[in-house]
């Protein structure tokens, strides 16, 4: 078409005759028949104030791209919008009939808005095709989205029925113990073997350096699902919970009753000693493990009251105050046993190891908090918060891309500790991206004075679940919305190992391979030899490396927070065919709201792909590259993919397809990564796709 208009690479489904149609009759205001220049300019007037109520520097009627274009020869110098137009109908009078307005609306390749709806009937697009998959497929698909949860869990629980059925089974056999005590004695002592694997895991998942630690080993990080850490933790303190309480009952409702009976003195005395009889039932309550036992239960019911959603969203203090009653909770439990009244005592060594890793962070945390870090807060739009962290002693901060810090304001709380993944880090300088959703993020916008400066507790960096990144040659980035930030920092990852000239693939290789040595010490020098030689998923070892990235937003606003990143990205991943080395990087953002009214839906478009010579980016977003309109079809989009590399000749290659967003999409990405696996092989081809779901954050 004529003019200046770039568009996304999209299959098209063009307006129809009844869009167009519609698009006419809203234009003509006086029903003339006719549109004017003058009535189309107006509704464009209205439509830009709509979509860009505070004109930033890229749209068409704010004065710093007027003054880029201003050398331009238009149609109508200094007025942005009037140039747009005079651009989009360059051979058109002032007066078009209804016939020659169709044709020209036509050739503006403009979506049907069919093609880019996102409604609640399309929305359930993903969730239909899932159920019309075939059963088997279903299963691998979920399997691959929930497997490693369900393989450690099915571990966790195997571990939690082992010690129970030995507690069980040790007191089946315990003759003079039953005898004594009764059944509950068997209930109370079933539920504590339960309650040693629970309570260890429990205190584990808290350890943020622990998991950032064994993140390092490959077959570690294979196994744990260390991204849902959290979820993990509730769970394990909810079975806590229930086998603790049903531990009280089994003791106070049973043993304790039975064992005080006059009939069972003698039992009792074979196995406490004649010195303990007789021994009413408040004797069983004031021992040591009586006493000990009540009170951890009650502070084990206390912490997970403070700890319902409504309080740890409306009084985050009180949730994170509740918190420390976990360490004399932890404190009795290790002396409930060691009185050995009936067994060696246990406990405490399960819970030894855990508690100092979490009692070590927590001082850390405490000390990094009078540790303050010069930071300043830039509102970036109405959900967003962009706070920016200096080095207090001016050194590089050592970050890895993907990783996440915890923040903590005093001005908003002394208190509360949050987890916000990196999304830059260049030299001193560390750059989180907030989405304001809830009390305490709210309360930056409110509190905090914006471009001033202020200090911070930084804590961290930790985990690193988009390292993986770095493993594989080719991949496909899927983001949405604020999940886009871990990725928006392997974009800048990328950038400064550009500028610097280093290769992160290599580094990323020699770092794993030597995780990997570590973890099989003991093995020949042959062996190792071997294993550091080829341990990366990536088979090929090729300078020529591929990323796609796919980021869905709602809005274009959305968009606005990475533009000057995504633009450089763009200009430094020029194809270069006379080097060696060779970075392909393609960058697609997909806006998915749906404009109802007509002439809203084509403008957007249009001036998404509107640019010029003297303002080569996007009119609606500021972005260099298209954004797509619309739910992104990871059908095609994998399909196309997959087409290239077989056009370009590749035999072998193992290819990953991060995730981060519904798992519904996930089950389907997972999906079509296996069933273009499938396709490989019958092609006689060794290309594989790896899908790899993370939880960034």
């Amino acid at each position: 078409m004529d003019g200046p208009i770039t568009k996304a690479n999209d299959t098209l489904d063009p307006l129809t005759d009844e869009e167009i149609t519609s698009f006419f009759n809203d234009l003509d205001t006086d029903k003339d028949g006719y549109v004017t220049f003058a009535e189309i300019e107006a509704k464009l007037h209205q439509v830009h104030e709509e979509l860009a109520p505070e004109p930033k520097r890229h749209h068409l009627n704010h004065p710093s791209r007027r003054d880029v274009e201003k050398g331009e020869e238009d149609c109508h110098p200094g007025n942005g919008l009037h140039a747009f137009l005079c651009a989009l109908m360059p051979d058109c009078g002032a007066k078009v009939d209804r016939h020659a307005f169709a044709a020209r609306v036509k050739a503006w390749e403009v979506p049907s808005q069919r093609q880019t709806a996102t409604d609640d009937h399309n929305s359930d697009g993903d969730a239909t095709q899932l159920r019309q998959m075939p059963r088997r497929r279903h299963i691998r698909a979920y399997l691959a989205v929930h497997g490693p949860r369900l393989c450690f869990l099915a571990f966790v629980i195997a571990l939690q029925l082992a010690f129970g059925l030995w507690q069980l089974i040790s007191y089946l056999l315990n003759m003079e113990v039953r005898a004594a005590l009764g059944w509950g004695v068997v209930i109370a002592k079933v539920c504590a073997g339960v309650l040693y694997p629970t309570l260890f895991f429990m205190l584990l998942s808290m350890s943020r350096h622990f998991a950032t630690l064994l993140r390092r080993s490959y077959w570690v990080s294979r196994f744990v699902d260390w991204d849902r850490s959290q979820s993990f933790h509730i769970k394990m303190s909810l079975v806590g919970l229930f086998f603790a309480s049903l531990h009280a009952i089994g003791h106070l409702t049973g043993s304790f009753l039975t064992g005080s009976r006059p009939s069972r003195q003698q039992a009792v005395a074979q196995i406490l000693g004649p010195d303990a009889v007789p021994r009413p039932y408040v004797a069983y309550v004031r021992s040591l493990p009586g006493w000990s036992g009540i009170v951890a239960l009650g502070l084990f019911w206390t912490i997970t009251l403070l700890s319902m959603p409504v309080i740890r969203k409306r009084m985050y203090e009180i949730f994170q105050m509740g918190h420390l009653l976990m360490f004399p909770m932890i404190g009795l439990l290790c002396a409930h046993g060691t009185a050995a009244l009936l067994q060696a005592p246990m406990l405490g060594y399960w819970l030894a190891f855990p508690t100092l890793l979490v009692l070590g962070e927590r001082l850390h945390r405490l000390i990094r908090g009078f540790m303050r870090v010069p930071a300043r807060v830039r509102m970036l739009d109405d959900h967003t918060v962009l706070v920016t962290c200096r080095h207090p002693r001016g050194r590089d901060w050592r970050y890895s891309a993907g990783q996440y810090i915890l923040l903590q304001v005093p001005q908003v709380s002394v208190f509360q500790w949050h987890p916000f993944t990196i999304s830059s880090c260049q030299g001193d300088e560390l750059q989180v991206h907030i989405k304001l959703d809830g009390d305490w993020t709210n309360a930056l916008s409110d509190v905090l004075p914006e471009n001033e400066d202020i200090c911070v507790g930084a804590d961290g960096p930790f985990g690193a679940p988009a390292q993986r990144f770095y493993d594989y040659d080719y991949a496909i980035v899927v983001g949405g919305g604020i999940g886009i930030t871990p990725f928006a920092a392997i974009l800048t990852d990328l950038e400064q190992h550009e500028d610097e000239r280093r290769d992160p693939w290599a580094e990323r290789r020699r770092s794993r391979s030597l995780s990997r040595r570590r973890s099989q010490a003991g093995e020949s020098d042959t062996i190792k030899a071997k294993d550091s030689q080829d341990t990366t998923p990536s088979d090929q070892r090729t300078s020529r490396r591929r990323v796609d990235f796919h980021w869905t937003v709602r809005e274009k606003n959305n968009l606005l927070w990475f533009s000057d990143l995504l633009n450089r990205a763009i200009d430094g991943a020029q194809p270069q065919e006379d080097t060696k080395d060779i970075l392909e990087l393609h960058i697609n953002t997909h806006i998915t709201a749906k404009r109802k009214n007509i002439s809203t839906h084509i403008f957007r478009y249009l001036l998404d792909s509107y640019r010029t010579d003297a303002a080569p980016y996007s009119a609606l977003t500021g972005l260099k590259q298209p954004s797509h309109f619309g739910r992104p079809d990871f059908d095609k989009i994998l399909d196309k993919h997959f087409d290239e590399m077989v056009a370009s000749g590749t035999q072998e290659r193992r290819v990953v397809v991060f995730y981060c967003g519904a798992p519904v999409v996930g089950e389907i990405l997972s999906d079509k990564c296996h069933s273009l696996t499938t396709r490989a092989r019958h092609m006689g081809l060794r290309i594989r796709y790896d899908f790899l779901m993370e939880v960034f954050g």
